[in-house]
């Protein structure tokens, strides 16, 4: 990346020409950052973007190329681009196109599922650095060489597990090390639903308009099915359900609030009960996992898609319990407690410890080369927490990993 600005710096704002639209910098901007978007569905359009133009103007930072193999949505990232920065960024249908023409120094990839660690591994690869949504990876060999491309090119890597940025989740963390819980020997989250969050992604999708092939990847090649194209997080094939889709969230702030290591085991088990119609998707709208940490607790999930109360976050010691179902108001109380404690009867909301937005801290980090807030080993543990769950229910048995060899295996 610093060979880039040099050149920029000497050519002293010549442009270089890509069809009919220069993305050379002018005079005065030389030091501007160039962002590339891998993925421009609903959660780049709907989050991530608005979150970079929020920052553009004080990191200096434009979104300058946009690729996706959806010619709407596309248009769509690209329409916005314009109304923020005055200019229609570069359009691509593959991040191959996107990395070798568009001179961009960093991406930013909302992809599907399955393709997170292709598209990662090739960003790193190309010395862009890089923002990658969560699960960071499908398949455990995928996300090693995501990993290991990420550290070899040492980028500036963000996963995007952007809950562990929030004020109160940094304040959980401090109050958690305190010890004022007790002994922790449980965390649970419910993450509960009237309906699985795929049905809402399925849209009238025109053949016409998609390169399939470039969804597909290294899937089989098969007849164009607007329904599987749109709602692929209800597919197995393409994400694996509520376990990476969601509960890689629950995960990351385990991580995050007790400084755990890897699981040293998980149990695990899904299906579908409630949710079977002519779809046929086959995630599961069910699901429970358990994992079990060398720091002496377990942390249970589990998801009901079939009716939506029963929601709860919660971290038990025993001298109380810190509630965080409210992400952004954190209790804790001697709710619970085995005789005496020092924690207050009713709720106490505890302190938040302001940071940086979670966009904001990758993008800071461009410039300073810091590692931010959900870096690559964090990425690469919630990883590997996701794939033993999704592996010990479809296998059976508990799993474990073996961080000497990296391997998934059973117990």
């Amino acid at each position: 990346m610093s060979s880039r600005r040099e050149f920029l710096k000497t050519a002293a704002g010549a442009a270089a020409t890509l069809g009919a639209f220069s993305h050379a910098k002018s005079a005065g901007a030389n030091d501007r950052l160039s962002i590339g978007l891998i993925g421009c569905g609903s959660r780049m359009k709907g989050a991530i973007m608005p979150s970079v133009k929020n920052y553009a103007e004080a990191q200096n930072v434009e979104i300058t190329a946009v690729c996706d193999p959806w010619r709407l949505a596309r248009e769509e990232a690209a329409a916005m681009c314009k109304g923020w920065f005055g200019r229609d960024p570069l359009h691509y249908t593959s991040y191959r196109q996107l990395l070798d023409e568009a001179n961009v120094d960093a991406v930013m990839i909302a992809s599907c599922d399955h393709q997170h660690t292709t598209h990662l591994k090739a960003a790193a690869e190309a010395k862009k650095d890089a923002y990658c949504e969560k699960p960071l990876g499908k398949d455990l060999e995928g996300l090693k060489a995501a990993y290991d491309a990420v550290k070899a090119n040492t980028i500036v890597f963000q996963a995007g597990t952007q809950v562990r940025s929030y004020p109160s989740m940094l304040g959980a963390r401090q109050y958690f090390a305190t010890g004022a819980l007790g002994k922790v020997g449980r965390i649970e989250q419910c993450r509960n639903g009237a309906q699985p969050y795929w049905y809402g992604r399925i849209k009238e999708v025109k053949e016409e308009d998609v390169d399939f092939a470039e969804f597909l990847m290294d899937r089989p090649m098969r007849p164009f099915d607007p329904v599987l194209y749109s709602g692929w997080y209800g597919y197995r094939e393409f994400s694996d359900g509520p376990v990476p889709g969601l509960a890689s969230h629950y995960i990351d702030l385990v991580h995050f609030i007790t400084g755990a290591g890897f699981p040293r085991s998980v149990v695990s088990m899904h299906n579908t009960y409630t949710w079977k119609d002519a779809h046929n998707f086959d995630a599961p709208d069910h699901a429970t996992a358990v994992w079990e940490y060398d720091e002496g607790f377990a942390a249970h999930y589990s998801t009901n898609f079939g009716n939506s109360g029963g929601n709860t976050f919660k971290i038990f010691g025993n001298h109380g319990l810190m509630d965080l179902q409210d992400w952004s108001n954190i209790h804790v109380s001697g709710e619970g407690a085995f005789g005496e404690t020092e924690l207050p009867k009713e709720p106490m909301r505890i302190d938040d410890v302001e940071c940086p937005d979670h966009i904001e801290n990758w993008l800071q980090c461009l410039r300073t080369r810091n590692a931010p807030n959900a870096n690559i080993e964090a990425g690469y543990q919630h990883g590997v927490a996701v794939l033993m769950a999704m592996r010990a229910a479809d296998t059976g048995k508990r799993q474990i990993y073996d961080r000497d060899k990296r391997e998934i295996r059973d117990a």
